[in-house]
């Protein structure tokens, strides 16, 4: 082989490899850029979404009706039990009465007293209105004698010391009628003070016996006994406030639900919206109620705001019973039709822009936006999701939003439309999966 081939043969070997060193050289470089550059994205699509309130209740009765004593006394017979069914009326329980039945007998012998009290007194008074006659018959004799005296006297025919008699008569005559008018007038008093002492032990003798009536306890309405709290020979005091002795359920038919509804998703919540829920002794089982009350009263626990919504629910079948945890789910919103997003789109951020800070400036450009594309509408949320471009960089896409259901959030405004696709996730090589920090849109619901 002549020098001149070796040459040639030599400088295609040097041509071979510096193009395949390059061809590696741009393949290895084309790989990374690419690796850098590979997001997971999802097509956006319409369909239906509901927004969901979630939340914990305890089952209860409608009505509730603590039956208590008020006296206070041994317990001497049962006459219900747990799950008995009561009627209005019926009798469910004696406290022993042998104590106010002493107290409605020593009731009576006081009415009597007194009554024999009374006659006493207007025998008192007829004897005060006696002398009170006598005395002013003595006043007027007494004063005819003055009288006569004072004729002869100026006649000459008696003497002073006569008249003098006649007058000292007379003024002693006036005194006991002032004696017998004032004695009558208590006697008078003697007889009402009588009287009032009548009412007051006729009063006592009421208390007694309806104390005694007390000792029997009776149902305050038809239901269902669901708790039982004292057994035969126990003692309850009513000393201070009623001891509760039994709770009956007036109808178990009708049930409510008391839920907790944090302060976050209180104001999505209106009387008469549907309500579902679940219970752990029936787990396949979903029942329906509907929202009858939001109370204003808040109940704070560990810094946690919530609100008593109340569910009405039918229980014919009496599966439900008191006390029982419910899971509640109450729809707030139903659209069907909508452009929909998954709310993984809404935390995507690509790490250029976190790198480049300008988040301040992206989150007045979103609002300037938003505010624009709600004009004239009422507020709503505000989202940002991110698109590829031709070039294959992702883009940014300001959004208005609408109801979410946790996994899924309505877009109700924007530049998105039907079969684009939004980036969900960076899986860029060595960085595991993508970031997902939240944008500044507002609460999105449950």
């Amino acid at each position: 082989m002549s020098v001149r081939l070796k040459k040639s043969l030599m400088f295609i070997a040097v041509i071979v490899l510096l193009f395949l060193g390059g061809g590696l050289l741009l393949y290895r470089m084309v790989d990374q850029k690419g690796s850098n550059q590979k997001f997971r994205k999802v097509r956006v699509e319409r369909g239906e979404i509901s927004s969901i309130v979630t939340a914990t209740g305890t089952i209860n009765p409608v009505i509730t009706v603590l039956v208590g004593s008020q006296v206070s006394g041994t317990i001497k017979a049962l006459y219900a039990d747990f799950n008995s069914r009561v009627k209005e009326g019926e009798v469910i329980a004696q406290i022993d009465p042998a104590i106010f039945e002493a107290q409605v007998d020593q009731g009576k012998a006081n009415v009597l007293n007194a009554q024999a009290n009374i006659l006493n007194a207007q025998a008192n008074l007829q004897n005060a209105q006696a002398n009170l006659v006598k005395a002013e018959i003595a006043v007027l004799d007494t004063k005819r004698t003055l009288d006569r005296n004072r004729e002869l006297i100026e006649k000459q025919v008696i003497a002073q010391a006569t008249l003098d008699t006649a007058q000292t008569n007379y003024d002693s005559a006036m005194a006991q009628k002032e004696v017998a008018k004032a004695q009558l007038e208590s006697a008078r008093s003697q007889v009402e003070s009588s009287r009032a002492q009548v009412e007051q032990a006729k009063a006592g003798l009421k208390l007694s016996e309806t104390n005694l009536r007390y000792t029997t306890i009776r149902s305050p309405v038809n239901g269902i006994v669901i708790s039982r709290n004292v057994d035969v020979g126990q003692t309850v005091a009513a000393s201070l406030q009623a001891p509760t002795l039994f709770t009956i359920a007036k109808d178990l038919t009708q049930m409510q639900v008391d839920t907790n509804v944090s302060e976050a998703d209180i104001g999505s919540i209106v009387i008469g919206q549907e309500a579902n829920f679940t219970v752990d002794a029936y787990p396949e089982r979903t029942f329906r109620g509907r929202i009858s009350e939001i109370r204003n009263a808040p109940t704070t626990i560990q810094n946690v705001v919530t609100y008593d919504v109340v569910i009405q629910v039918d229980n014919k079948d009496l599966k439900l019973k008191p006390g029982m945890t419910a899971n509640v789910s109450i729809l707030t919103a139903h659209k069907e039709g909508v452009l929909k997003i998954p709310n993984a789109a809404l935390r995507f951020r690509p790490e250029f822009a976190k790198r480049e800070g300008t988040g301040e400036k992206r989150k007045e450009a979103s609002q300037s936006t938003g505010q624009r594309l709600v004009k004239g509408e009422e507020e709503r949320k505000l989202g940002r999701v991110w698109i590829l471009s031709p070039e294959g960089k992702p883009v940014p896409i300001s959004i208005v939003l609408g109801i979410t259901n946790g996994a899924f959030s309505e877009v109700v405004a924007g530049d998105l439309k039907e079969g684009m696709e939004v980036i969900v996730e960076e899986t860029a090589k060595g960085k595991g999966q993508g970031s997902g920090t939240p944008l500044p849109f507002g609460r999105m619901g449950r």
